[in-house]
């Protein structure tokens, strides 16, 4: 009888061992998953900021070209403006389709690896 009772505390105690390395490893994955997205966005976003600073510091230089051709300086500005003005409406008319499916896409790629 004590053998079998020995053997049930066995079993119980890799039963339980195993419990433990099974959350072990799901926190581990979960960790890595998050790691893997947290630095695959945040390379993204700090190429998104070089870009934008680069877009910033561009408009402003055709700003003050277009004002310069056109006599006078806040011309330019306001051309400059109905032109973001007009890829804004066009990006908000597809933005669906050109961000939120390719983020959701990558989000969901990055999660599977």
């Amino acid at each position: 009888m004590e053998t079998v009772n020995n053997s049930f505390e066995s079993l119980f105690q890799k039963l339980e061992a195993y419990g433990k390395t099974t959350i072990q490893l799901s926190k581990l994955k979960s960790l890595e998953m998050s790691t893997v997205l947290a630095s695959s966005l945040i390379s993204r976003l700090a190429v998104i900021l070089v870009l934008s600073t680069s877009t910033l510091v561009l408009s402003i230089g055709v700003a003050l070209w277009l004002g310069e051709l056109l006599g006078r300086i806040y011309y330019g500005f306001f051309v400059v403006a109905g032109f973001y003005l007009l890829a804004g409406i066009i990006f908000h008319l597809y933005l669906h389709q050109w961000i939120k499916r390719p983020v959701s896409n990558l989000i969901i790629k990055q999660a599977l690896q």
